[in-house]
């Protein structure tokens, strides 16, 4: 069987119990767990603990949450310590739920606690790429930053090539609408990659409109197999690898 690890997954978020989409998702051999504020990085840890060596949390606030970084960052922080990465943070424009300031105050927050602990920082970005690409290589870039659901085309994926990030693919590359995914997925090196399904969100063809779940994972695989003339077990290898090295599974 081919085994994945789905790099960004909110279980604690999703109202199905964990124990059965994990049980569903024999194909996949390790799940990511991002929070997206205090509490739910708290489940993410609990599920963490529940499923060890199975599960990997992380501890961050959401941009949309962004405004609650203040009252936050003390219980946010002491939960990175513990973590496997920070995030899920960084910058959405595109609907603007906290203001943008406060989400750049929060998202160069996280990533110098990033930095300082040597951890992985999960990165959200819609409509920001050229902040999130400025503030990158003001306050320094490499694998370690993963880009969480990439859905840049050509011209952002090789800029963002340079500095050396990891691109985390989701649903959109399944889409019939993820042309431009596609194309900036086939500028980017496969061993620079990793997969995720985003679950209980953005559910790749053939299940779109439902939830989502970690068993799709190899949906978002096998889509991005096709861009790279790869077959499934290559991608999972080339994936699962750069997600070992990434999160230290």
């Amino acid at each position: 069987m081919v085994r994945w690890v789905d790099t960004h997954c909110h279980l604690q978020l999703d109202e199905r119990p964990a124990g059965m989409l994990l049980e569903r998702a024999e194909n996949v051999r390790h799940v990511v767990v991002p929070g997206v504020d205090l509490e739910s990085s708290r489940s993410a840890r609990a599920l963490a603990l529940r499923y060890p060596g199975r599960v990997s949390f992380a501890a961050g606030l959401h941009p949309h949450e962004a405004s609650r970084w203040p009252e936050e960052r003390e219980g946010l922080a002491e939960l990175m310590e513990e973590a496997a990465a920070v995030g899920e943070t960084g910058l959405d424009f595109y609907r603007n739920l906290s203001p943008p300031a406060a989400q750049v105050d929060s998202f160069v927050e996280h990533h110098r606690l990033a930095r300082a602990s040597g951890k992985p920082l999960i990165v959200h970005c819609r409509d920001a790429f050229r902040q999130i690409y400025d503030l990158l290589e003001r306050e320094g870039a490499g694998p370690w930053v993963v880009l969480h659901c990439w859905t840049g085309g050509p011209r952002w994926s090789k800029r963002f090539t340079e500095l050396g990030v990891t691109f985390s693919f989701a649903g959109p590359v399944t889409f019939e609408t993820g042309d431009t995914v596609r194309r900036g997925a086939a500028v980017i090196p496969p061993d620079r990659a990793v997969v995720e399904t985003d679950t209980p969100y953005l559910a790749p063809v053939p299940h779109r409109g439902g939830p989502n779940e970690p068993a799709y994972t190899p949906l978002v695989g096998a889509a991005l197999g096709r861009v790279w003339g790869l077959d499934a077990r290559e991608v999972a290898r080339l994936t699962g690898a750069r997600a070992a090295r990434v999160f230290g599974l």
